[in-house]
């Protein structure tokens, strides 16, 4: 309703108009994410919170771009008033040369999945590390963990290797196709967890035979890149499995590993959660993490 004022002699005047409430403005930057659900989660959330939010997809796929262009989306984000970004494969690292600063996780990492715009600058924020403890704790209670492998070292690896390690786990083993890539994220792991094992390795037939436990974090398995990172013959029915891959909510590794006997979590925990810690980042309002997962688990079966 108009604000109401009286003039100088008494005589009402024009009204003041109210000022249109403040709309945020978000997205994803990423390859081939048209079936990404952060539109759904961040803008289903502000609604429960009762502020205007829009969350957009950019697809470097559909949009026919390639990783030189990061630079320039980011300009164009900052300079079209976004107020930040998410990040997703394989972006991770290649954004980091486009922020003004980072933060203590991001840093450590040397991964970025939240951008924040603000007071002229891009602060570039690790939120996957939370998002991932979170789902573990949360979808896989009591799981003995103190023998892992990780099968992937890219950006998002760094954040479970380090909520793994920060879980507890004290043996933990890295695969990736890029052999040094997974020693290079082994060596920096194990320089922030020294009372640990950490090592990165070439083949997981024996390191699989010991570990109580598996997280895929490579992309093979998204609606993108079908097919599976590496033989489920290779599991055994005692081991637990963690893939953060969350579209299609259940890959066809965790299909084969449940056929195996092995108890299984799906990327949709590691979704919401790490969505809430970069909602709260981009609007300084607090997120329910556990509405957002729910909400997110509700879409999936909709869409079943």
């Amino acid at each position: 309703m108009p604000v109401l004022r009286h003039g100088a002699d008494g005589s009402l005047a024009a009204p003041l108009a109210e000022s249109p409430p403040r709309t945020w403005l978000t997205g994803l930057v990423g390859m081939g994410i048209a079936g990404s659900r952060s539109p759904e989660m961040h803008e289903r959330e502000a609604a429960c919170r009762g502020i205007p939010l829009v969350y957009r997809l950019l697809d470097f796929a559909a949009l026919g771009l390639t990783v030189e262009a990061l630079p320039t989306v980011i300009d164009w984000a900052e300079r079209l008033g976004f107020d930040g970004l998410n990040v997703t494969h394989p972006f991770k690292n290649a954004v980091i040369s486009s922020l003004t600063s980072l933060s203590p996780d991001a840093q450590a990492l040397q991964a970025v999945n939240t951008i924040v715009f603000r007071d002229g600058g891009r602060r570039g924020h690790n939120t996957d590390v939370y998002g991932f403890t979170e789902s573990l704790r949360t979808g896989l209670p009591g799981i003995a963990f103190e023998r892992v492998v990780q099968v992937g070292a890219g950006g998002a690896a760094a954040a479970t290797g380090h909520a793994l390690l920060g879980m507890g786990v004290r043996d933990l083993a890295i695969y990736d196709p890029v052999h040094d890539r997974a020693e290079r994220l082994a060596s920096r792991l194990g320089e922030l967890f020294p009372q640990t094992r950490v090592r990165g390795i070439q083949s997981l037939e024996g390191a699989f035979a010991e570990a109580q436990g598996v997280v895929q974090t490579s992309p093979v398995g998204m609606s993108s890149h079908p097919g599976m990172p590496f033989d489920p013959a290779l599991l055994r029915p005692e081991q637990w499995i963690a893939d953060i891959i969350y579209f299609p909510e259940e890959t066809a590794l965790l299909k084969a590993a449940r056929a195996r006997g092995c108890a299984t979590l799906g990327g949709l925990g590691m979704a919401a959660y790490q969505a809430a810690a970069a909602f709260a980042l981009f609007t300084d309002l607090p997120a329910d993490g556990a509405r957002m997962y729910r909400a997110l688990q509700a879409g999936s079966a909709d869409r079943s």
